[in-house]
């Protein structure tokens, strides 16, 4: 018995070592600029295009796709989802904006300038997070699938199962393409993982623990969750679900030598 209980121990206590083998760089981001953002906005997806900010909400009767300045918070044009529809993830593709409902497996398409809706599409499962890579959209839907859609078709054209030290990771919720990387945020969490588009590895974890607002600190919805790239400078923006305030980050391992 003692035998086999030292074997089992001697097991066990090497699963760490390859784990820390793989282990994903933990970046603690830096500060760059703060922004006023509307405390009542239950964000859940986020971009930038031609210097514009778009935010997609959520919550059944309070979902909307707006127009942000993102200078002063202000929301510039704004359209409702109605009700029962729990909106979820954005993202553009042209002129055209994608943005999915949560459990109603139904997204819908708007004109950009107008956010007139133009079309709408449907998909199995739920829908939570959204990004374009430049050939496909991007679907999280809570579990560790990223689904990679053909968006004249929508339909699948594969998927990859995002995973840390080999485990998979779940929960994984508003995404953002940024410099060939797709960033997730982990739904109740503080942090951003950083994921291979081919391999679903995730090789950095990105701690917002330091950029959460005092005013919504211990708050369970008040999650961080929110991330925009400026593919044309870089700039890189993160939020969270009512939060007060938009965070311009920098990596320091980005930071100019």
């Amino acid at each position: 018995m003692i035998a086999r209980n030292l074997a089992a121990l001697a097991l066990w206590a090497s699963l760490p070592l390859i784990a820390c083998a793989q282990a994903p760089e933990i970046i603690r981001p830096e500060i760059v600029a703060t922004y006023p953002h509307d405390a009542n906005a239950f964000t859940q997806g986020l971009f930038i295009h031609d210097g514009d900010l778009f935010e997609s909400t959520g919550q059944v009767g309070q979902s909307t796709l707006r127009r942000v300045a993102l200078e002063t918070g202000l929301v510039e044009q704004s359209v409702a989802i109605a009700p029962p529809i729990f909106g979820e993830g954005s993202a553009r593709i042209g002129d055209e904006i994608f943005m999915l409902s949560w459990v109603s497996q139904r997204g819908f398409i708007f004109d950009a300038d107008t956010f007139e809706q133009v079309d709408s599409f449907s998909y199995p499962g739920e829908g939570w997070g959204l990004t374009y890579d430049g050939n496909h959209l991007i679907l999280s839907d809570g579990t560790p699938e990223l689904r990679f859609l053909d968006p004249e078709t929508m339909t699948l054209s594969h998927s990859i199962n995002v995973t840390l030290n080999g485990r998979p990771v779940r929960r994984l919720n508003e995404l953002e393409w940024i410099d060939g990387m797709i960033w997730a945020n982990i739904w109740e969490t503080r942090s951003i993982v950083r994921i291979d588009p081919e391999s679903g590895v995730v090789d950095a974890m990105i701690d917002l623990s330091a950029l959460i607002p005092p005013s919504v600190a211990g708050r369970r919805d008040a999650v961080a969750n929110g991330i925009a790239w400026n593919a044309e400078t870089g700039q890189i923006y993160v939020t969270g679900k009512l939060w007060p305030t938009l965070y311009e980050i920098r990596l320091p391992e980005s930071n100019p030598q």
